[in-house]
Order: structure tokens, then C-alpha cells, then sequence
């Protein structure tokens, strides 16, 4: 079985704003079908990267596909295989829900119903109801649908779910599945690291311009950064930690040692926003590691 090309792929991209180089020499690819997760602090060059693929922003250096174009000689047909949910959109005119929806789906060749995507984003009760009268919230749900009913093959969300109450945003995950089971590939930017734990298949954190690493949710960071930590308090009531990858022994060594349970114990595994920022902390220190200092028992 042949492997389809993937949807993405960057070779040793570059942009350059005078003497700051807003994204420095990286490389990966987006295979087809999969949901990518661009991860960084703000000012790193996720925009720049984005704004790159999306055809808006022409680049200093390397190499960019897109669908299988080069997005800065791209032209129309190519447009139309694209859905953009931009953090902020500005659609806030007198146009109605249904009216906004109806007029997109007119520029595309095989747009989805405009029903099925009001009941996709939650804006039935409200389809008739003037864009500026909605909530934040609320235009934030037309600009997903907007993004979508085109159908498109790839689809890139910066920042999608600003403003949704938890409900809505656990909605919007759902959606964002389901278009995926469809074959959709997904390029997600996000400051929500639950976010991006529950739907991406792969993440890549760019910082300062460099990509700093890159994988499944499940390999960011390493083994390393994956060991327990365990806290407590001694007995003279001052707070103590280590890494260790046998949290329970570590627990009875000091159990016996202290004549029973340490106090405010807690055996903590990390999490994607720990390794997240134990990366970006060790890229602003000049290491790599996504480790704490503290000591590591095996």
C-alpha cells in the first residue's frame, strides 16, 4: 500500500524581519489525516509558521508544501482546499448566522450544509440572530463554522475554543474528531495544553523561532520528563521532592524512616503543560532537558 504524501511539509524554513528572525531553520511534516498540534509562548514564530502555509506571508528561506503547492504561487482551487479559523476574525456585521453561512457555502464547489454546521458549532437557537448581537462566545462559534463549511482538506485553528465555557468547548472537541474521522488534517495552535493532550496525534514547540521538539503527545520531552515526582514534608516540616521512577518504594523507604506517612504527600506525574514548560524553560536556560533539577532515583 502506497503512503500518501503528507499534507504538510517544511524544509528548513526561515523568515526574517530585517535582523530578527522571527523562524529559524525548522523542519517537519503533517502527515495526511492527522491532527498537529504547533505549540509555543507567544512571540516564538507560531504565527509566522502559520501564517507561511496558509499563503498570507511569503517566507526568507526553505521550502513549503501545502496540499502539494507551494502557498506563496498557490492560486484560487488551492484556496478552496483550505478552512481558516483565525484567532480573530472581525466577522461582526449585520449579517445573521444563517445569512453569513449561506454566503460562504456559496464559494466553495462542495461546501457542507449550512445545518449540519449550525448544529456542528451549537448556533441553531440563534442562525437568524445579527452577528453583532451574539456573544463572544458565540461569534467565536461563527468563526469555526465558517472555517469548516467548505469541507476543507486541511483546516488550521489558532486558537479555537477562546471564550467557550467548558461545555461548549468539550462540543467543540467532538466536532473536531469527527472531522477528523472524515479524513480532515488539522493544524491546531494552542495555549490550552489540555487542548491540544485530547486531540493532536503529534506536537512540535517552537520557541524563539527554533523547534525545540517534536512527537506524540506521549514522547515530548523524552523519558526523562516523565518520571513521578514525589513531595513531602521531613520531619522537621520542610518541604522535599524527587524524581524517581519507583515513586512507591520511595514512599516506604520514608514511611520507615518517619514512623509512618510523610505529611502532605503527593506523587505527582507529569503532565503536557509540565513537560511543555520544564522545555521551554530549559530552551531559555540553554539545555534541553525537560527535567526539574531535583535528584532522580532509579
Amino acid at each position: 500500500m502506497t503512503t500518501p504524501p503528507p499534507a504538510v511539509r517544511v524544509a528548513r524554513l526561515s523568515k526574517s524581519y530585517g535582523a530578527f528572525d522571527a523562524v529559524n531553520d525548522i523542519s517537519f511534516d503533517i502527515r495526511a489525516g492527522e491532527t498537529f498540534a504547533l505549540l509555543g509562548p507567544n512571540g516564538a514564530g507560531k504565527s509566522s509558521t502559520i501564517e507561511i502555509l496558509e499563503g498570507y506571508r511569503d517566507r526568507s528561506e526553505g521550502d513549503v508544501t501545502v496540499l502539494g503547492e507551494d502557498p506563496q504561487h498557490a492560486g484560487l482551487d488551492w484556496k478552496a482546499r483550505i478552512g481558516i479559523v483565525l484567532q480573530s476574525s472581525g466577522e461582526s456585521g449585520n449579517a445573521t448566522v444563517i445569512e453569513q453561512l449561506r454566503h460562504f457555502a456559496g464559494l466553495y464547489p462542495n461546501p457542507r450544509s449550512v445545518d449540519e454546521v449550525l448544529a456542528a458549532v451549537g448556533l441553531e437557537e440563534k442562525a437568524k440572530t445579527r452577528i453583532h448581537k451574539l456573544s463572544g462566545g458565540q461569534q467565536r462559534r461563527v468563526d469555526v463554522a465558517l472555517g469548516i463549511i467548505g469541507r476543507p482538506e486541511l483546516l488550521f485553528l489558532d486558537e479555537p475554543t477562546t471564550g467557550f465555557d467548558p461545555e461548549a468547548r468539550h462540543q467543540f472537541w467532538d466536532l473536531i474528531r469527527t472531522l477528523k474521522s472524515e479524513g480532515t488534517t488539522i493544524l491546531l495552535t494552542t495555549h490550552n495544553l489540555d487542548e491540544a493532550a485530547e486531540l493532536s496525534d503529534r506536537a512540535g514547540i517552537i520557541v524563539g523561532g527554533k523547534l525545540i521538539d517534536i512527537g506524540t503527545i506521549g514522547e515530548l520531552g523524552g523519558p526523562a520528563a516523565r518520571i513521578p515526582v514525589v513531595r513531602w514534608l521531613d520531619a522537621d516540616g520542610a518541604a522535599q521532592e524527587c524524581r524517581t521512577e519507583t515513586p512507591a518504594r520511595l514512599v516506604a523507604q520514608l514511611a520507615r524512616d518517619l514512623g509512618g506517612e510523610p505529611a502532605e504527600l503527593q506523587i505527582i506525574r507529569p503532565s503536557l503543560e509540565d513537560i511543555y514548560l520544564g522545555l521551554v524553560r530549559g530552551h531559555a536556560a540553554g539545555t534541553t532537558s525537560a527535567t526539574e533539577s531535583t535528584e532522580v532515583l532509579a
